[in-house]
This record gives structure tokens, sequence and C-alpha cells, in this order.
């Protein structure tokens, strides 16, 4: 956290040039999962966004990896590739257009940099890790329009994320028109004429280039840009969000085709995708594919709901992301998502941290932490959020700027805890009876207590894999003061019932009768 705070943000652009291995010429050298880019000049006249076609093969030994580019506005056609082998890489365009037809040029993949474990994947069928294996435990956040605010407010957003706990951040690509947020975007992403009249044929490069320039600064401060492709919140007022079928499916073609090869990208199809009437459930199946296609990288994917859940059996649903604040007030409701989806659970939205006059946005700092320490031991995974009324309507939750709850240093606190613990991630040990515990079976054990005010505890485990004689230390967990008490007692289990084992000789753990405490139990090692 502190390297974060180091960032000089007067300096954000320059580095944007400088970070990810970014290169703009054949026979240079780009990290793996950095981000290689050739660029070459072509026809302006007509309209190259319908007219014209550019992709490119990427060929290191027998990997063959397609991916399409894409005009960037004054006659500058651009290919990107995030490569994920090191090796000398060769390259070869393709286009309808002879001069853009044939290219060719070679570059060399080097090691990444320490910060650099690329894009991150499905882990052990409910939980993530980047693809050089280095777990990724997600505590996200969300800011709707923050890209939409202006570089002042911009940056102030950047620079609360660089002090904040967020590894993942949830933002939409269109701008959005609802309470607090009624003003119009700097830029729009289609040329025209706001805030009704655009050529859905032509895109504005200018809003893509600051768009890209956003995700850049996230992926150097280590955070996964989740990012939603369609959304509700237009009604209408720019009509975002009720173009034709084929006017969707190029837009969501040309944003992956500029997008992909970030290596923080996360695609999220779209934000409360029942809300929107003008969209059919085949829509939603439709993009999934286009995007599944497209992406030669397999960047995560994932559909969030507002009262309709998505299918997310489907093949081409990486994570379940879900809206329901309910499900996490009590663990045993979270699991119940994992039984029945057999993917990693976020609940991005589980409502707001506030004191805005929506009963969706007025929770207490307590109960938002509370909510994320009763997902994380059921093996899920949370999103915070937050709307606290502002005199200027900057509320974070949809415009960025700077954070005023409570909560996200508590789940700072939370996020060193997941660090510190197994590798594997926290599952429910014993879900259908106690699923207070979660944790790796006779390894680690995170007790979670909520509300209730215990003054004492006795030492007992669920019997998966524990045998007589293991040994046990603890740490009590304060959630909400932030503190770590070593219980200088050594455990040593033997078996009680058909169903837990205990303390050798019963002995109970002292509590202080507050609320929001849990424990942290590990076992000992000969």
């Amino acid at each position: 956290m502190a390297q974060r705070n180091k960032l000089n943000f007067l300096n954000l652009a320059a580095l944007l040039l400088l970070a990810g291995g970014s290169v703009a010429a054949t026979g240079t050298s780009v990290e793996k999962w950095g981000l290689f880019e050739i660029a070459f000049p072509g026809p302006a006249q007509g309209n190259p966004f319908l007219d014209v076609r550019i992709s490119a093969s990427f060929v290191l030994d027998n990997v063959t990896v397609e991916a399409s580019g894409f005009y960037d506005g004054d006659g500058i056609y651009r290919l990107r590739f995030m490569p994920e082998k090191l090796g000398r890489w060769g390259y070869t365009t393709h286009s309808n257009v002879p001069d853009l037809d044939g290219k060719t040029g070679e570059f060399k993949v080097v090691e990444p940099s320490p910060q650099n474990h690329g894009p991150v994947r499905v882990a052990r069928t409910f939980h993530f890790a980047y693809a050089d294996g280095t777990p990724y435990r997600p505590i996200g956040t969300t800011c709707y329009a923050w890209i939409h605010q202006g570089d002042v407010l911009e940056e102030q957003t950047l620079k609360t994320l660089a002090a904040a706990p967020f590894n993942k951040i949830r933002f939409c690509v269109f701008p959005k028109r609802y309470d607090w947020n009624n003003g119009e975007p700097p830029l729009y992403p289609y040329e025209g004429t706001p805030p009704h009249t655009w050529d859905f044929g032509r895109f504005n490069p200018k809003f893509f280039q600051h768009l890209e320039k956003r995700i850049a600064h996230l992926r150097e401060l280590g955070i996964e840009a989740d990012i939603i492709l369609f959304h509700p919140y237009d009604r209408g007022h720019w009509g975002f969000d009720r173009m034709s079928a084929a006017e969707d499916d190029r837009y969501v073609r040309y944003t992956v085709s500029r997008l992909a090869a970030f290596r923080n990208v996360w695609w999220s199809l779209a934000n409360e995708y029942d809300f929107m009437d003008q969209k059919h459930e085949s829509d939603w199946d439709r993009f999934f594919q286009i995007v599944q296609a497209m992406d030669p990288y397999r960047h995560l994917r994932s559909m969030h709901n507002g009262q309709l859940l998505y299918n997310h059996t489907q093949p081409w649903v990486t994570h379940v992301s879900i809206q329901n604040g309910s499900a996490v007030e009590d663990s045993a409701r979270a699991i119940l998502y994992r039984d029945v989806y057999r993917k990693p659970i976020v609940f991005d939205e589980v409502k707001y941290e506030g004191d805005i006059p929506r009963r969706w946005g007025n929770l207490t700092a307590e109960e938002m932490v509370f909510r994320f320490w009763e997902g994380t031991i059921a093996g899920t995974y949370l999103g915070h959020g937050e709307t606290y009324l502002h005199p200027q309507d900057i509320l974070w939750w949809s415009k960025g700027g700077v954070l005023h709850g409570q909560s996200p240093a508590r789940l700072a606190f939370l996020r060193r805890i997941l660090k510190a613990g197994p590798e594997e991630g926290i599952d429910p040990i014993d879900k259908w009876q106690n699923p207070r515990y979660g944790g790796q079976p006779a390894e680690y054990y995170l007790v979670y207590f909520g509300k209730q005010q215990p003054t004492s505890w006795p030492f007992e485990l669920p019997k998966a894999k524990l045998e007589e004689g293991m040994e046990f230390k603890t740490d009590i967990l304060d959630t909400w003061n932030m503190t770590t008490t070593p219980v200088q007692d050594v455990f040593t289990i033997r078996r009680k019932t058909d169903y837990f084992y205990a303390d050798c000789d019963d002995r109970a753990i002292s509590l202080p009768g507050r609320p929001y405490m849990a424990l942290c139990i590990r076992r000992i090692h000969p």
C-alpha cells in the first residue's frame, strides 16, 4: 500500500507510455503479459470503421494467436497483442486493403516485471489466481461513471484508489444518467451531436483513447478493470441502450478489439441486464459469444443482475456476478450459490455504505464489513460501494472522488488476513451444519461470530481430515477495531463426538463480548 502512495499522479500520462511493456516498433522487446502494439497508416476516406478490416496472426513455434485490429482515427490502424509465452514472436497482418495486408515483423517477449503476474483466471473451481499462479482475492468496489467525470475528478479517484484496499473496480463504458448523476460527460463513444444525434457507424477514437488511459492507470495500481459493456441507466437520453442488433454487435467487437490486450481487463456484459427492456435473453447470449470469440486471451466474463439472475451455467460465463445483499447476511445463504453454479461467486453489489434516501444505499459501515466477512467464510467474494450524500453530488458509487466511509480500512484488514491465509483460498468446511467455519480442513480455519457477542468459545473443530494429537494455535481477530491478539495456549485435539474434535483438556478461548469478532486457527506442523 505504501508503494502505491508513492505514485506521482501528475506524471500518470507519461507512465502510460512506459508501463506494461507497450511497444510500437518491430524488433524490440515486450514483457510477458505486457502490451505489444503496432500501428499502420491507411485510408481515412469513406468510413474506415465499416469499410476496412484488419487483423494479425502472431506466431511463436507451433502457437498462433489471431487478434483483430481497429481504426484509431486520423488514418491510423492499430493492432494489439498480449503475449503469454516467452520467445521471439512474428506477426503477419491481414486486411481487405492491400496497403495494410501482409505486413510482417517480429519482437522478443522477455520475463515479466515483478508486479506483472498476468491476467486473472479461475482457479480451483471457486477461486481466482493470476496467470503465474499467484493467488488473487478480489476486494472490489464500484464507480460506475468515474471515467466520464473529467481529468480533475478522475485523477482524484485514482489517488484515492492508490491508498484504498480495492484490487478490482466495476465501471461502465457508456455514460450513466441516474439520480445524483445527470450531467453530460466530456467525451462520447460515437461521433455526432449530443445528446441524441449519433452516427452509430462511427466511433469516437478520443473517447476510447481516454478509456484505455484509465485502464492503464488501474493496471499500474494493480487493480483489475471490471468493464461493464451495457447498462439500463441511459433511459433513451443518449440512446446507447437501444441501438440495433447490428450496432450493438459492432460496438462489442470494436471495444474488445481495443481493450483485450490489457492484462487487467474483465468483461461484464451488463449491469442489471434484466432492466434493459430493449434487449432479450438471446441478445445477451450472442454478446457473450462475440466476446468469447473476439478475445484471444480468455479474460473473465460475467453478467450482473437486477432482479432476474442470468443463466450462469452457460459455458461462456467464467464466474458469477450477483446483486444480492440479503444472501450475505448469513454465510449459509451465500454458500448455496456455490453449490448451484460450481463457479467463483462474486457478490459485486451487496448494497452500499451511505446515507442516501434509498434502501439500497444506506448501509452502516458495520453492516458492510459484516457482510464481507459472512461472504468470505462462505467461500465467496464481495464488492464494496459507497453512497454518502455530497453537496456537489459526488458520490463514490457513480462519480468516484474520495471515500468518506469507515468500511474501507476494515476491508484492508480483511485483505491482509486473506493474503496471509491458505493459498487454496477459503472454502466452507461444514457447510450444511456449521457454516460459521471457513478455511481449509485440518490446516486453517476462520471462525466468524458476526453480531453475536460471546465471552468464550470452546475449542472445537469439524471432523474433516482431523486426527487426534494435531496441534493448533489461535489468533483473536477484532474485525471492526482491526486488531489481532494471539492466544498463548497451544490446543491439542481429541475426538469428542462423531462430528467434532475438541481440545484434549476441554479448554475454551476467552472472548471480549463484542460483536464482529473472529478466530484465525492454524495447524502447527511438527
